[in-house]
C-alpha cells in the first residue's frame, strides 16, 4: 500500500523532544518508534523518530548541524476562534520560537507553522469581493491573527 508521510530533518538534535512537544500540545499528537540509526565515536547519536502531528504522519530525523529547517514547509494548524489563536501562538513560540509575519511563526526547534483560525478562511473567502480584500489586506500587517481586527476590516470599520 502506498503512503505519504512528512519526513524532517531536524539538525539540532531535537527531533525526539519535538516530537514528544507536539505530542503533549497539540490535540491528535503522539510519540510513536524511537529507533537508534547508528552512532559514531564523538558525534550525537542518530536517531529516527515515528510521531504524529494532529493525526497527521511524520518521520522526524537527527541529521546533523549542517542541516536547517526552513519556511519551504511548514504545518498548517486550523483553529477555532481567537482564544485558539492565542493559545497555540504562544505555546509554538514560547522558548525560542520566533513570531513571523501573516500567522506564521516558528518553534524553538525551528518548524514553521501557520496557525489560522477558521474565520481567517471564511473572511477571506475566494479574494473575489471587497470585503474578502480589505480582510486579506489586513491579515497581510499582522504577525498573530487577530480575529476581531479580521472581523472589522472585512465589514469595512
Amino acid at each position: 500500500m502506498v503512503s505519504v508521510r512528512t519526513h524532517l530533518w531536524f539538525g539540532n538534535d531535537k527531533a525526539v523532544e519535538a516530537a514528544r512537544f507536539y505530542a503533549e500540545n497539540i490535540p491528535g499528537s503522539s510519540l510513536g518508534e524511537v529507533v537508534t540509526a547508528w552512532t559514531e565515536p564523538g558525534t550525537s547519536v542518530a536517531e529516527v523518530v515515528e510521531f504524529t502531528v494532529a493525526g497527521h504522519e511524520v518521520i522526524g530525523l537527527n541529521a546533523g548541524p549542517e542541516f536547517h529547517l526552513n519556511e519551504a514547509f511548514s504545518f498548517y494548524l486550523r483553529v477555532e476562534g481567537q482564544d485558539e489563536v492565542d493559545h497555540y501562538w504562544d505555546i509554538l513560540t514560547a522558548d525560542g520560537g520566533e513570531p513571523g509575519p501573516c500567522g506564521w511563526c516558528k518553534d524553538k526547534y525551528g518548524v514553521s507553522w501557520q496557525v489560522v483560525p477558521r474565520e481567517l478562511e471564511e473572511l477571506c473567502g475566494d479574494y473575489t469581493t471587497e470585503a474578502n480584500q480589505r480582510a486579506c489586506r489586513a491579515m497581510l500587517k499582522m504577525s498573530k491573527i487577530d480575529v476581531a481586527q479580521l472581523q472589522a476590516a472585512y465589514d469595512g470599520e
